[in-house]
Parts: C-alpha cells; structure tokens; sequence
C-alpha cells in the first residue's frame, strides 16, 4: 500500500467519506471532505484513490489493520436493526387537567372534562393521520367519569381498539388505544 501524503484524495473504510489530505499527525490523518468538513481518522481508517480509482488492499493489509482496529474498540458495532412496529414506544397522551392548562381557576368539571376529551382527540386524530399504531392515554384514577367518557369517545371510532395500559407502568390510570392501520 503506498504512502498518504498532505494533497492525497483519500476515502475513509467503514464511511461514505472521501477527501484531500490536509494534515498528517503520528497516527492520524486530517482530510477536507467533498463538503468542506475537516475530519480526523486513524490512518487504518483510510485509503488512498490513486487516479480515481481505489487501491485494493492485499488480504494481508486489510486482516492487519482490522486486527490492530479491534485492538482499539471496546465493544463491537453492530448494525442497528429498525425496531418493529410493535416494539416502538407508543406514543402517551397526559390528560391530568395541570398538564393542560396553568390554572383550573373559573373552570367547572364540566369545562375541564370537556377539554380533556377535545385533547384526547385531537391527539387521536393526530395519530391517525400520521400513521402511528399505538397511543396511551393517561387519565389518572380519580373517580372514572373521564375514563368512561374516553371510552365513550374512542367507541365511536371504527379503526381502534381499546385495552387498559400497561399496569407495572401506569397502574389503573391509563388506557392503550391500537389503531388499526388497514380496517376491512
């Protein structure tokens, strides 16, 4: 493998990266990407592109350097999975009147169960409209008018399903709402 030197186009492995070499340290390598960033990586991090294309390594060099890389890591990476679906955080939903408004002052139970509901479903449509599986709504125990009224709001809509929430998480105080994205 020939030398870097300040001027060389390098490419950085492991990263759609390539740049002019600016600077060279003991072990580390400074290069201005296409984008005009000023990046640093170890010099087994990079390889020189001779005349446009890259030079291919020998197996001997690559097993090196990947030897030497390893020496540095602490833990492997491993490529991120995107979760699925229904192993994302559902998206929650506090409906306790403090979290709505500053002050319940000049407010009758009847205001504030009605603004309660208007919340729950806006945010509701919300989720429908972006497309989100699941919803939790947290109502608080209190006396169970604003869990039925939910109950009743939700019930109207055909593409959802109700269940209580996760108790280790939420106690009796809350409801999970499942959108079905596809109804028959």
């Amino acid at each position: 493998m020939s030398m870097i030197k300040v001027g060389d186009k390098v490419s950085v492995l492991d990263e759609p990266l390539s740049g002019k070499v600016i600077s060279i340290d003991s072990d580390e390598i400074t290069i201005t990407t296409e984008d005009g960033f000023d990046l640093t990586f170890s010099k087994q991090e990079v390889v020189k592109i001779e005349s446009g294309e890259m030079t291919i390594p020998s197996f001997e060099e690559v097993n090196k350097n990947l030897q030497e890389k390893e020496v540095f890591k602490k833990k492997p990476k491993r490529a991120n999975p995107r979760p699925k679906e229904r192993s994302l955080p559902p998206m929650e939903v506090d409906l306790h009147i403090h979290k709505l408004v500053k002050s319940t002052k000049g407010m009758t139970n009847h205001d504030m169960v009605t603004l309660q509901l208007d919340t729950a479903r806006r945010q509701l449509d919300f989720a429908i409209s972006k497309r989100i599986p699941k919803i939790v709504f947290i109502h608080g125990v209190g006396q169970g008018v604003l869990k039925e009224e939910l109950r009743y709001l939700f019930g109207r809509y055909d593409n959802v399903r109700i269940s209580d929430a996760d108790y280790r998480k939420y106690g009796l105080g809350a409801m999970e709402v499942y959108i079905v994205q596809n109804p028959q």
